[in-house]
């Protein structure tokens, strides 16, 4: 059995180099983001730097949770290839120790670093976009060109004034903020008697409060004012579980969302899977390590073989591929949240685990 010193030396090891990985991606995507942010939204009347820096800092954390499998991998890469480097697990192997036993802190720390993730970083993650998604749509509006029919977020309404249909190019604050709104009135005969075209709107107790408003009526000229009322039956709660964004929910809340949802009688396969998918996160972050494992540990043994290097770098990017694919079937109903969240990472343990059995115990 692996020594006690020896266990806390890998393990200390790993997560040194997780933490310079994820400092990495942290700086990178912020960069990125901030530099794109500002391209598409510089032109707008009210953008500032601060403002720009603001936003992009706080959608980084979502970016660096999707990017957290991938910093699990090259960490464990690059553990191992040092400790191979340094002749350090030869010297361990020598001793008797397995391949199994100095995989042990490795796999530890990648499952403590997703529950860690899981229960506290996502919800921060989550906080943290919503306000983004918040300020960018109530000071900054929607950049147009972002525009996309197929994704235009559509409710229906019912009051006394009749029905509503309304509409929005971006959602915020859970779907209670909608960027670039349209109301569409519709008279006894279902056709539209008033279209209201609004830069935002915010659901408040029995009404939308709209702000730069632009109406149209028929037979009569076109109004502008800058801000208006339509009474609402809507409650925040319904919604919230029509047009809020999965990302946008902590963790802690995404099983309360999944039975509210239901309840509504609305399709609940983005909240399932985004639940389900975190559920998961701690065991992907194994199944990464093992992918490493299984390119890394006879690195010296083997001489320097980049092509095994860079075919466990394409082989985690193949499971990233599936992940997101197979999620994308599992928010559509298309195969059950909790096959596709858990289907990839079974596979990918049990190849890594197979390729490790093989090569190490023959």
């Amino acid at each position: 059995m692996i020594g006690r010193t020896l266990f806390w030396y890998f393990f200390r090891r790993y997560v040194v180099f997780t933490l310079q990985f994820f400092v990495g991606v942290m700086i990178i995507s912020y960069l990125a983001d901030f530099t794109e942010f500002s391209r598409r939204t510089s032109d707008l009347p009210n953008y500032s730097i601060g403002l720009a820096m603001l936003i992009s800092a706080l959608r980084v954390p979502l970016i660096v949770q999707t990017a957290i499998p991938f910093v699990i991998l090259f960490s464990a890469m690059g553990t191992l290839m040092a400790l191979n480097r340094k002749h350090e697990l030869v010297i361990a192997r020598s001793t008797g120790v397995s391949a199994w036993q100095f995989l042990a802190p490795l796999c530890l720390a990648s499952l403590l670093i997703g529950v860690l993730t899981v229960v506290a970083f996502n919800p921060l993650a989550a906080k943290a976009l919503s306000q983004a998604e918040l300020v960018e749509a109530t000071l900054h509006g929607v950049d147009p060109s972002s525009s996309n029919d197929d994704i235009i977020p559509w409710l229906r309404q019912q009051t006394d004034e009749g029905t509503t249909i309304i509409g929005a190019t971006k959602t915020a604050n859970r779907g209670q903020v909608l960027g670039d709104a349209t109301f569409l009135k519709l008279d006894k005969d279902g056709s539209i008697s008033e279209r209201m075209d609004a830069k935002t709107a915010t659901l408040e107790k029995g009404q939308w409060l709209l702000k730069d408003v632009t109406q149209y009526r028929s037979g009569k000229e076109i109004t502008h004012s800058g801000s208006a009322t339509v009474k609402s039956g809507l409650t925040p709660e319904f919604i919230e579980e029509s047009l809020a964004d999965p990302e946008t929910i902590p963790f802690y809340e995404l099983g309360r969302k999944v039975r509210a949802a239901h309840s509504f009688g609305l399709n609940a396969g983005g909240f399932a899977m985004q639940y389900h998918s975190l559920l998961a996160l701690p065991w992907l972050l194994v199944a990464m390590t093992l992918i490493a494992a299984t390119v890394s540990m006879r690195f010296v043994r083997m001489g320097q073989s980049a092509p095994m290097i860079l075919g466990g770098i394409l082989a985690g990017f193949l499971l990233y591929v599936v992940s997101v694919l197979v999620k994308a079937f599992g928010s559509a109903g298309i195969v059950p949240p909790v096959a596709a969240a858990w289907f990839p990472v079974v596979v990918a343990m049990f190849f890594g685990i197979t390729f490790l059995l093989h090569k190490e115990d023959g």
